[in-house]
């Protein structure tokens, strides 16, 4: 958005007794504002106008130290009577900085802006800085263009704002051609502008490109430090997180709140839990744990590495919560199963009047989904409404997976064809995987060719097709669908399993043989197997989807990536302790029954962490209650 055009905001009436006026909004209620503001401020109304200008700045300036913006109009009227025109430079640039700075629609600052004949570059900074950072980032380029056409040169703080900008636009592309200019300006090797690069470069998805500019910075900050690293846990790095971390620590620098959200959030992603542990007694000898937000990652931490006890006993310690504190606990409750203490917190959080977002209810409809509570389900989703929430497509594909999981296909099907918009690949994909599971062919063909259309390359959706065919025994298609995707370059991506053992990551695939424990791992296969057998349980072979004989499906079946991620860890920790795993794709019906029984042959907690919740199996039973 372009400026406005110049307008006059000051006019005087006709009468030379009337008070002056306000074109714009402001005109009378302003004036009666300015009147009884005036009364505070008697001996002022005879003093030189620079003596007001002084004075109008030193209260813009406590509205600042406040963060009140109640008094600003009273401020603006009470100059305007007092001959003081948002045109004079000293109030106007102090007046919009005060706009910005207490984050006001830039509609008003823009209108200000435009009475000044010769703004100067620290307005114009505070401009394109009040665009970067409120609704329409995209305006900062434009008024960016506006300073260049008015023949000033940008200076140390132009570029972090515009960056800044970009970053929010997620437009990489506007960001080079920012850093270009800064290039040409001589402006790209002061540490405050690259470090807005790392961050913009980041933000926009492009971790490696972030990291060399880190890489190549001659001088190098906590912010720097604390952009690459969030850079790489926001894009799914969190290995290059940790250890950049690591890095930190060992050159001597102290990390901060922003440092630590950043790290426990990539030890969430990854599982880390003894790590996220260490991070979380470092917060309580440095007090970081009184920041709201090192609070929100440590309930988000816990709850993404399986340990929903410490979520809940970090989120009910916290000193002060907010609605993300709340939709982050509903959230891992939901993944975790517990759908009726997920339901009742929601209603605790309603009962102190705290008004939900529309994440909280997809925290919700999750934990309905999860237990299998459609008519529940279908209440919260109604009662979007009494808090004026829109459902957005993230909420109908809640209610689609709902739907799928208690196995009501034609329902979902016909639940999406009433969608309000139209349906994205994740809801199509939701509705195919339910497909899958329950066998339904016909519905299923038919979201395939939905998804050729959106996202014909996700390798997923043909996994999940092969897997109907499979299901019916149509191997010819299975082999059809195979052949497609080696002509088409589309890759499968192969199952895995991690787990963390002494501060280290240790990631299987099926039938893995390349650990220093290959040996003793099969062997304690082996021993498993017997003792399985013992407890009566019998290879669901059904669930190997390829055209062998039984006792190769029962093979393949021992040696998925969780049940050897399940062996190493029996190996190498001490009797009685929890077990805890990350795979990347849904546990299969046969691991599920297995690693039950697992659990109460060898008297283990094991938590499994699968595509899409947490599965706690303890004495031959499963927190799901086999409903996944």
């Amino acid at each position: 958005m372009l400026l406005p055009s110049r307008q006059l905001l000051f006019t005087t009436s006709s009468s030379p007794s009337a008070p002056p006026l306000l074109a714009s909004s402001c005109s009378y209620a302003l004036f009666i504002a300015a009147r009884c503001y005036c009364s505070r401020y008697t001996l002022i109304c005879s003093l030189p106008t620079r003596l007001i200008i002084n004075k109008c700045i030193a209260l813009l300036q406590g509205c600042c130290i406040t963060a009140t913006e109640g008094r600003l109009k009273p401020i603006h009227a009470f100059a305007l009577r007092h001959g003081v025109h948002p045109s004079n430079p000293d109030f106007g640039k102090h007046f919009i900085f005060t706009l910005v700075s207490l984050s006001l629609p830039m509609n008003y600052a823009s209108l200000v802006f435009s009475q000044l004949e010769y703004p100067n570059v620290f307005t114009w900074n505070t401009m394109i800085r009040g665009h970067a950072e409120g609704e329409t980032p995209e305006s900062a380029i434009g008024i960016h263009r506006q300073m260049l056409r008015s023949e000033l040169r940008p200076d140390t703080h132009t570029y972090p704002f515009l960056l800044k900008a970009c970053a929010r636009m997620l437009d990489v592309r506007r960001g080079e051609a920012v850093h270009g200019q800064s290039l040409k300006d001589g402006l790209e090797a002061l540490v405050v502008v690259q470090n807005t690069l790392v961050h913009m470069y980041s933000a926009c998805g492009q971790a490696e490109l972030a990291y060399q500019l880190f890489g190549e910075m001659p001088t190098r900050n906590l912010v720097s430090w604390n952009s690459v690293v969030n850079g790489f846990a926001q894009n799914g790095r969190p290995n290059e997180a940790l250890t950049l971390f690591r890095q930190m620590e060992m050159e001597g620098m102290k990390p901060d709140g922003f440092t630590v959200v950043s790290i426990l959030s990539a030890c969430a992603e990854l599982g880390s839990l003894a790590l996220g542990r260490r991070i979380h007694v470092y917060l309580l000898k440095v007090g970081l744990l009184e920041n709201l937000h090192v609070g929100n990652a440590l309930v988000d931490l816990y709850g993404k590495c399986g340990n929903i006890r410490d979520a809940y006993q970090v989120f009910v310690e916290m000193p002060e919560r907010n609605v993300v504190s709340s939709t982050t606990m509903i959230v891992s409750l939901a993944v975790h199963g517990f759908a009726d203490e997920a339901i009742s917190l929601f209603d605790d959080f309603e009962s102190e009047r705290l008004t939900p977002t529309d994440i909280t209810f997809v925290g919700v409809l999750c934990a309905c989904s999860h237990a299998g509570l459609v008519p529940e389900g279908f209440g919260y989703f109604e009662k979007m409404k009494q808090y004026k929430i829109v459902p957005k497509i993230e909420h109908y594909g809640c209610m689609v997976d709902l739907l799928g999981r208690a196995g009501l296909v034609r329902q979902a099907h016909d639940f999406i064809v009433k969608m309000p918009m139209e349906p994205n690949a994740i809801v199509w994909r939701t509705l195919l995987g339910a497909c899958a599971i329950h066998g339904q062919l016909e519905l299923g063909e038919f979201a395939r060719a939905r998804l050729l259309q959106l996202e014909p390359r996700h390798s997923g959706d043909y996994v999940l097709l092969s897997n109907i065919y499979a299901n019916e025994g149509r191997w010819f298609d299975v082999q059809r669908i195979r052949s497609k995707m080696l002509r088409e370059g589309v890759k499968k991506s192969p199952g895995h399993s991690i787990v963390e053992l002494h501060n280290s990551i240790h990631e299987f695939i099926m039938g893995d043989r390349s650990h220093p424990q290959t040996k003793e791992i099969y062997e304690m296969l082996d021993e498993i197997g017997k003792r399985l057998e013992l407890e009566g349980y019998v290879p669901q072979t059904s669930n190997v989807l390829a055209d062998i004989d039984v006792e190769e499906k029962a093979n393949a079946l021992a040696y998925h990536s969780e049940r050897i991620a399940i062996a190493f860890m029996l190996i190498n920790t001490v009797a009685g302790s929890t077990i805890r795993v990350v795979k990347n794709l849904r546990v299969c019906v046969d691991c599920h029954t297995a690693t039950k029984l697992i659990s109460k042959i060898f008297d283990r907690e094991i938590v499994v962490r699968d595509r899409s919740r947490f599965h706690h199996f303890r004495d031959g039973f499963c927190s799901c209650k086999d409903f996944w």
